[in-house]
């Protein structure tokens, strides 16, 4: 996801009024191996790089808050290591040179954890910069966590031993959802509407690949890319969606691409079944609830009404800023680096990326494993549903009354796609 800008960024601590987010960075304490046990009390910094200002700062402060929830949630006695973890926000402003900026004020600050997720064209900058600077500075090696961007080549012909992938790719994801709607037999004829860089582009590609083998029969009606994040009013793709004759629409945008584009949908008074990537981001369930229960869908890896102990931190999460704990790769992130730290007996990342491959945990929907061959989790995939909350889905999405009901879950193999990665790895 990748947008231009120019200009040093600037560190920015993401400070939660009332909370014990706000922290200035301590010096870095230098990483050991040590006996098992023996990392009680020892801290962990991740450094989160995603856009804090603009106009998709609304989600990167709710996943910053959300990584930080989930740190100080997870630390401690509440992962096998024992270590604390820290999470500091540093504004890349979405772009790839922003975010070269901040890594590189990331390492200066003594970081050897990194985190990124919103545009894979950041993400592919950092995933080349940790590899360039791990290769330069043996013994201040750096890991990078993927938590969302969802480039497939990140993980193939782009594949970087010290790059994890957290979520589900386009791949996988499409896999998923093109296997759910084979069976829809009213899903004849398809608008494609995607933001204009390598996420919208892919998310069009597979989907017309992964239909052509399951519905050949289904047609695409028409498809736009537009400018990401630079569009403020969809009345004319909406305009074009009706002439088209399309019964469903498929897009893989997010944030205020999203919200603007239901918004222009409600105002056309055009219903249409879509199907999503991301229609529980912050801003879009708003927007859906203004027409009321629309035939909508997402894939992803998670829900909006797990129960157990992921359940209780997203109550937790919206009781302390009411606000929607939407990313849950934070959560399986820390899991994973808990026990790899407790597996190596070590927080250094050097051995820390040795033992997080191949690694399996217990997570809110089975195991997760990380891919050793190209360090792509597999998990299992969910469908969700737009709908009025009830006694089964009973949470409520910005507090609309709506939410995201599971209708369709699926093992991990089932949305598995194979890789062309040739990892290189360290002698």
């Amino acid at each position: 996801m990748t947008f231009p800008m120019k200009h040093l960024a600037m560190v920015a601590v993401f400070a939660c009024a009332g909370t014990a987010f706000a922290q200035q960075a301590a010096p870095a304490k230098p990483a050991a191996t040590m006996a098992a046990g023996v990392l009680n009390g020892q801290t962990v910094r991740i450094a989160f790089m995603d856009p804090l200002s603009g106009s998709f700062a609304s989600v990167g402060q709710n996943l910053l808050k959300s990584w930080q929830f989930a740190a100080e949630r997870l630390s401690g006695a509440k992962n096998p290591a024992g270590v604390k973890f820290e999470v500091v926000g540093f504004d890349n402003k979405g772009s790839p040179q922003e975010s070269l900026n901040t890594l590189k004020a990331a390492i200066d600050q003594g970081f050897r954890y990194v985190t990124q997720g919103n545009g894979s064209g950041a993400a592919a900058a950092i995933l080349n910069a940790v590899a360039k600077h791990n290769e330069r500075n043996p013994g201040k090696e750096v890991i990078y966590l993927n938590y969302s961007a969802v480039d497939p080549a990140l993980t193939n012909e782009k594949c970087d031993y010290w790059h994890f992938r957290l979520d589900a790719d386009t791949t996988m994801k499409m896999e998923a959802l093109t296997s759910f709607m084979k069976d829809q037999p009213k899903v004849k004829s398809v608008y494609l509407l995607n933001q204009n860089y390598a996420h919208g582009h892919q998310v069009a590609k597979y989907f017309k690949e992964g239909m052509a083998r399951k519905r050949p029969d289904v047609k695409i009606a028409g498809e736009d890319l537009h400018p990401l994040g630079q569009v403020k009013d969809f009345a004319p793709y909406v305009a074009k969606i009706k002439q088209s004759g399309a019964d469903t629409i498929v897009t893989g945008n997010w944030g205020a691409d999203l919200t603007l584009l239901v918004k222009a949908l409600n105002d056309a008074g055009l219903k249409l079944p879509m199907y999503t990537y991301y229609a529980s981001a912050t801003g879009t369930p708003t927007a859906l609830a203004a027409s009321g229960e629309s035939e909508v869908y997402i894939v992803s890896y998670s829900h909006a009404n797990h129960t157990g102990e992921i359940g209780q931190m997203r109550a937790d999460y919206k009781k302390r800023f009411n606000d929607d704990y939407i990313s849950y790769s934070n959560y399986n992130g820390i899991q994973l680096l808990g026990a790899a730290m407790a597996k190596a007996k070590s927080t250094d990342p050097v051995q820390v990326a040795k033992a997080l491959e191949g690694l399996s945990v217990k997570s809110f929907a089975g195991d997760i494993t990380m891919r050793a061959s190209d360090h792509q989790l597999q998990m299992s995939m969910f469908i969700s549903k737009w709908q009025k909350v009830d006694g089964k889905n009973p949470y409520s999405l910005e507090n609309t009354g709506y939410t995201f009901a599971p209708i369709k879950q699926m093992d991990a193999y089932v949305a598995s796609t194979p890789t062309s990665c040739q990892m290189k790895r360290p002698s």
